[in-house]
């Protein structure tokens, strides 16, 4: 994904200039979090190159990890983030770290984007931790083998519906947090809670009952086996 790149004619945002000791804007890059946070919020446009840069390497690392390195909207995606930000900033009360609230703005944006997609699309090995992967993911008949099982999982978790399948996609695979969770899906922690410990069981129980997964995950243990 790109490095910064400049947002022009959006209200708010300034085109973002080389560095020069004569900008003015320059000198607000090292600018205390609550300052920054409080020029933008009362609309002073030489600070909003700084607080653009500010917050691109958490939407930056936030779109790699829902959409995988190497997707073709990602950077689109950041530039409407970084804008989603300038334009909601009034929201953010202080009660989470600055980086927390980046990150959840931004993972709805891309939520909002991803809903039209299927499951298969969306997760990719690439996305799964891998201490959770086996160890003979490096083998090509282990990674086949992986795959298969994902890709078994994976229509299943299309199968349970968008609201379950979003919550135990971003809680469990992706490693957000409730709170989190909450904020990008713009429901309750409850709500949200609910909606995970549903999507659980009823994706274990289609698992559980699938006799093909069985098969396929006695295949994976037996590749795993020295």
């Amino acid at each position: 994904m790109a490095a910064f790149r400049p947002i022009a004619r959006v209200p708010g945002l300034s085109v973002v200039e080389k560095a020069n000791p004569r900008n003015p804007g320059e000198a607000a890059v090292g600018m205390d979090d609550a300052v920054l946070l409080a020029e933008i919020r009362a609309g002073n446009p030489v600070v909003s190159d700084a607080f653009c840069r500010r917050v691109w390497p958490q939407v930056d690392r936030t779109v790699r990890r829902l959409l995988g390195p190497d997707d073709s909207e990602g950077e689109d995606l950041s530039q409407v983030a970084v804008i989603e930000l300038v334009k909601t900033i009034g929201s953010y009360r202080g009660d989470c770290a600055l980086d927390t609230w980046v990150s959840a703005v931004t993972a709805h944006v891309v939520y909002k984007q991803l809903r039209g997609r299927s499951a298969n699309r969306h997760v990719s090995l690439d996305l799964i931790p891998d201490d959770s992967l086996p160890s003979s993911r490096t083998n090509s008949e282990g990674t086949l083998a992986t795959r298969e099982v994902l890709d078994r999982i994976l229509g299943h978790l299309e199968k349970i519906g968008e609201k379950l399948a979003w919550s135990f996609l971003l809680h469990d695979v992706l490693g957000h947090g409730l709170r989190d969770v909450a904020r990008i899906l713009r429901v309750s922690e409850a709500a949200a809670q609910s909606r995970l410990v549903r999507g659980r069981r009823v994706l274990h129980q289609r698992i559980a009952e699938d006799p093909e997964l069985a098969e396929l995950f006695n295949n994976l243990e037996r590749l795993q086996k020295p």
